[in-house]
């Protein structure tokens, strides 16, 4: 437990929060919802999302632009047309590597 997973690391202070409450909940999305305040969807989608963003985040270790780009898309900041637009080009410069 000396050093955490890189996955971890990236993940926003209120995405761990929702892990926690996920753990505490056993896992019941029902109630999750009641505790945000929100619908059983919303609960849902957000899930989802950190789901990506730690798929992500785990595959895309060695290509830190593409993950930032990825999840910048996931987080609805930047459109995923727009995103794919940057990663085909970064593909192309040949910069995964870096």
């Amino acid at each position: 437990m000396n050093e955490l997973p890189n996955w971890i690391i990236k993940l926003e202070k209120e995405d761990l929060n929702f892990i926690k409450r996920f753990i505490l909940y056993s896992g019941s999305l029902k109630e999750i919802a009641k505790y945000y305040e929100v619908t059983y969807p919303t609960i849902r989608l957000r899930l989802d999302r950190l789901i990506q963003k730690i798929q992500l985040n785990t595959e895309d270790e060695q290509k830190p632009f593409v993950s930032l780009i990825r999840t910048l898309a996931i987080d609805e900041k930047i459109d995923f047309d727009a995103a794919k637009i940057l990663i085909d080009a970064y593909t192309h410069e040949g910069r995964e590597d870096t």
